[in-house]
Order: structure tokens, then sequence, then C-alpha cells
């Protein structure tokens, strides 16, 4: 850990809750397939650090992924764009992507870094100015074979193709880089403030960290038919292959409303998990956000009116982010590899593209 890092700023980021988040969506192969536009909302004055307020001219992406005060994009074409990192918080550099970076087919965004996964299995990372170690940029030497990424508030996650997860930073250290011992079959990760998610190939959750415990690692009795899931700074959501959402967590004074999910809320294909909202994406294109309880509303829970079209979604602290474009959200149960654990969330024009949570061939 580089001993440098100023320790007021450490206590900042505790005290905001500065979460992450992360890619709820996967593109195991963004090269070649259509892309679509971005909007964004929240990012009220007192929050807004130019992460809403998107590139002119940007299209061609295909997944999107949203800090503390920046957001990023990942275009059709394997490159990544990233904007906002107003001052003060530009100073980690988590909008300089890295000169001649290319190949990409998922991205996720922390507080103060970004995770790009490469096609060949490999992942870079960049921001964390003042502290590799500390935030999650110290990718382990010699990671391969990766399929899907996270990124947290102190700590980055990446899954294997063998079904196991690794990993790195928290130079903040409340538990949620010890996986737990034995841990495999995962298909899917996320990475919160303060504690980690797997969902595993029989539908189950595991989580570890929660030294801040507010009930986000306390899974909730029987719960199967998990494909995805998405972790907050004190809550955790699980979508299941029914389209439905569940949330737990939200104890400790932590209560913005972000655990209450919509009653009749269904046909969900995608969840995205804040400090204090949650946002779902419905088969039909629509975004359904909720929390922002209290003093927590900056904007990031009024969804645009008549916002439609929209195939991935992404969570920020304070602002929301949605891409418009050309896929068509499908099922929870459509688009399946037959012998794969692959749970496509995409069709395009009738035929299913590699969006996926994680893909890998189960062993054992």
């Amino acid at each position: 850990m580089d001993t440098s890092v100023d320790s007021r700023k450490r206590v900042v980021f505790v005290a905001l809750a500065v979460l992450v988040i992360a890619v709820v969506l996967v593109p195991s192969q963004a090269q070649g397939v259509p892309g679509g536009t971005v909007d964004a909302w929240g990012c009220n004055p007192f929050s807004d650090f130019g992460q809403c307020t998107e590139p002119s001219g940007l299209s061609d992406v295909v997944a999107v992924a949203g800090g503390y005060a920046h957001s990023i994009a990942l275009r059709g074409d394997g490159t990544v764009v990233a904007w906002g990192c107003g001052s003060p918080y530009g100073e980690y550099n988590q909008c300089n992507v890295p000169v001649g970076l290319s190949g990409v087919t998922a991205i996720a965004a922390g507080t103060v870094h970004n995770l790009a996964l490469k096609s060949d299995g490999t992942v870079v990372a960049w921001g964390c100015d003042g502290g590799p170690e500390f935030y999650g940029c110290n990718v382990p030497s010699g990671l391969t074979d990766v399929t899907a990424i996270d990124a947290g508030t102190y700590h980055s996650l990446a899954l294997k193709n063998n079904g196991t997860v690794v990993a790195f930073g928290c130079g903040y250290d409340v538990g949620q880089c010890n996986v737990p011992s034995g841990l495999s079959r995962a298909t899917a990760i996320a990475a919160g403030t303060f504690h980690s998610l797997a969902a595993r190939s029989d539908g189950s959750v595991v989580a570890w960290g929660c030294g801040f415990d507010a009930g986000q690692c306390t899974v909730p009795d029987g719960l199967t038919g998990v494909v995805a899931v998405s972790a907050g700074m004190y809550h955790s959501l699980a979508l299941r292959s029914d389209g439905s959402v569940v949330a737990w967590g939200c104890g400790a004074g932590a209560d913005f409303g972000q655990c209450s999910v919509p009653a009749g809320l269904s046909d969900v294909v995608a969840i995205a998990a804040s400090q204090a909202h949650s946002l779902a994406l419905k088969s039909d294109g629509t975004v359904v956000a909720w929390g922002c309880g209290m003093s927590a509303d900056l904007g990031q829970c009024t969804v645009p009116s008549g916002l439609s079209g929209v195939t991935a979604i992404a969570a920020g602290d304070w602002h929301s982010l949605a891409l418009v474009g050309s896929n068509t959200p499908a099922s929870a149960d459509q688009c399946k590899n037959d012998g794969w654990k692959t749970f496509v969330i995409f069709r395009n024009q009738g035929d299913c593209v590699s969006y996926v949570v994680a893909h890998r061939r189960p062993t054992g």
C-alpha cells in the first residue's frame, strides 16, 4: 500500500460511501455489436462533476459504467471513453484512459478507478493515483482467463473461466478481498463499498466482507435461481431467472429505500446498486429506480420521462446511466447456450448476441 495516500481522503470516501458501480452487463464480444447512445441523470449542483455530461458525438456504445464523479463507456470497436472527473475528484486520473487501450470487451467503474477486460482475458486498471494497492488498481501479475470484472470503492474483483474469483486492492480492508475458501462455480460477481458478492451456477449467492455490517452480507434464506448480482454500499441486489429482484441489507441507519423493491416489479433483465439507490432494466426497455430517501436524493432516481429502448444500465453514487441502442432486451430464460452457464441479456434483430453476466463451461 502506498502510504503517501492522504488519510483525509480515505476518511472522506468512507463518510460519503463513495461507491462504484460496475458492470452488471458484460459484453463478451463487444467488437462488431451494434451500439447505441448514452443518457445520464442525477448530478444536481451539489454532485455535478461532469459525469452526466456525455461527450459530444459519443455513439456506438455497447456498455456503460458509473463511479463517484465519472462515467465510462465501451464502444463497439473495443475502445473506452471516460468523462467527468471534475475538481477535486479528477486528481486520481480515472478519466485518463490508457493510450492505445483496445480490444476491450467489458468495463467496470469504481470510486476513483476503472477496470477493462480485454479479449485475451487480461485486465487493465487505471486511476487510483496515490494508492494503486489502496483502491484496487494493482492487478495481480499473471492474471489471465478472466471472463467478468467489477470495481468497488476500495477493491476489484475478477471472475475466471474456471469459476473462481480473484480479489485485489483492499488498502481499506474490511474483509471484502477475503474470497471464501473453496468458492467455485461462480457465474457472476459484484463489488460494493465494503462487501463482495458471487452468484453460483446452482443459483445461490455467496457474500463476504461487511466489516461495516448493515445486513448486506446476510443472504436471504432460500434465495435461489439467481443469475446476476449487484452490490451497493450497505445493500445487495439479486436478479432471479424469473425476472424478479431481491434486495437485502439497508440496516444500521443506512435505509434510503434502496432495499424497498417496488411492488409488482417483474420482467427485469438487469440490475444496478449504488450508495442510496437501485436500478432495474425491464425487458420492454424501460428503467425503474428506487431509493434516494432522506437527504440522498440528488436526482439519480428521477428517470427521464419517456426514456425507452434502454439496453443496459449503470448506477454511480450520485448519477444513473442508461444505454439506448438497437439491441432488444431478452428475458432471463431466453438465449441460453445449451451446455454453458451463459445468461444472455439481449437479442439483436431476433438473434442472440454475446451480452452476458458471465460465460464459462462448468467443471466438475
